[in-house]
């Protein structure tokens, strides 16, 4: 299995749906985002709440691809920001460095 930071640069998306994710993921606040995309509940580690929110993102690119109608850009787009900002926080890097 690949570790998170090679599965997130292996991940390829539209460009500007990673616009979108990287100018929303300077507002990020995980324990205002995370419980409205992975449930409420008590907030997982860093690694583990990436690896869950990849997963979902996973299907929703998918849904994506193949025009699903059950496919919810919005959701996306704050699945992808979660992303960025989670990924930013475990490296420990400024907001403008990142992804």
């Amino acid at each position: 299995m690949q570790d998170l930071m090679s599965m997130l640069q292996n991940m390829r998306r539209p460009r500007l749906l990673m616009r979108a994710a990287r100018i929303g993921a300077q507002d990020y606040h995980r324990d205002v985002h995370l419980p409205r995309l992975l449930g409420y509940g008590n907030l997982p580690r860093h690694g583990a709440a990436l690896m869950r929110l990849i997963e979902l993102e996973t299907v929703l690119n998918e849904q994506r691809q193949t025009d699903q109608s059950a496919y919810c850009l919005l959701r996306h787009i704050d699945l992808l920001i979660a992303i960025v900002g989670e990924s930013r926080i475990l490296r420990g890097t400024k907001p403008d460095l990142a992804i």
